[in-house]
């Protein structure tokens, strides 16, 4: 089974990337991407795990992109999936940075303002949660669970930390164009992550996807839980018609998600054409792998 999207403690999952390599052997996964939020932070971690393993696997890096579309009219807020690209590239380098940057900026204006109004926690509490990874709103939803506030980071979502929340700061987004001509220069694959994942909010419609195809997206990531079936159906005639390939991943989370690894699946024959388009940098392999 192979799986392109999963989150790590470097980011806003529970696992360790350590943990989620041995979880990803355990859920019967001989290929694994790790895609945490504006960082590659996890990427050595996992690689050496990947390295002691004595069963065949292999580890795709990659990042999962904070990105906006504008087209005048409307402002949606969206994901974007790079594998394969080269870390060292300078532009895209930049941009994760000021990205991280945003993250942690955010998420202390939040919790401030969760202070400020008598909510029993604090940054420093968040910051300990997060333990040295990107901070994220599913650190300050477990705060808010460790303080008897919410039953479950799923409650905190959808009260205090929705967007509609007064409490809500929007975080810092590159344009999606810009995030996927940035990927193409490093050598990497962008794919549009859940782009029809409509309990999230506003979603881009056909003549949106469509339109970042000349910047040069080359991916869809249609089998996803938050995609229902028709959706999927239609995706999939969509990046059929585009010349767009198709993904399908679990978006792991760990604990913080209820959904597990390979839920949904990537095909071989989209994987091997994803590769055939990376020049980035390489897979890694176990030494178990033939």
């Amino acid at each position: 089974m192979i799986d392109l999207h999963a989150h790590t403690t470097a980011s806003d999952g529970s696992d360790t990337p350590t943990e989620l390599v041995g979880n990803a052997v355990a859920a019967g996964l001989h290929t694994l991407a790790i895609t945490d939020h504006d960082t590659t932070g996890g990427w050595q971690e996992a690689g050496a795990a990947v390295g002691r393993l004595d069963v065949p696997f292999t580890l795709i890096r990659g990042t999962e992109f904070s990105c906006i579309y504008d087209d005048g009219d409307e402002r949606i807020s969206l994901h974007l999936l790079g594998y394969l690209f080269d870390p060292e590239a300078e532009s895209l380098k930049a941009e994760r940075a000021r990205l991280r940057e945003s993250r942690l900026g955010r998420g202390e204006a939040i919790v401030d303002a969760l202070v400020a109004a008598g909510y029993p926690i604090s940054w420093q509490q968040v910051i300990d949660i997060a333990g040295g990874g990107a901070v994220g709103r599913p650190h300050i939803g477990q705060a808010l669970v460790q303080a008897g506030v919410v039953d479950s980071v799923t409650d905190a979502f959808a009260h205090l930390l929705s967007s509609s929340s007064p409490y809500y700061v929007p975080k810092l987004e590159m344009p999606v164009e810009l995030a996927i001509e940035l990927i193409r220069q490093a050598g990497g694959v962008p794919v549009i992550a859940h782009p029809w994942a409509r309990r999230r909010g506003r979603v881009l419609d056909e003549a949106a996807l469509r339109s970042l195809v000349e910047p040069g997206l080359l991916g869809i990531e249609v089998d996803h839980l938050d995609h229902a079936p028709d959706d999927r159906a239609r995706l999939t005639e969509l990046a059929e018609e585009l010349g767009l390939l198709s993904t399908g991943s679990s978006d792991y989370h760990g604990t913080r998600k209820k959904v597990g690894l390979g839920s949904d699946t990537t095909s071989p024959e989209s994987l091997e054409r994803l590769l055939g388009l990376a020049t980035g940098i390489d897979l890694i392999h176990s030494p178990a792998t033939g």
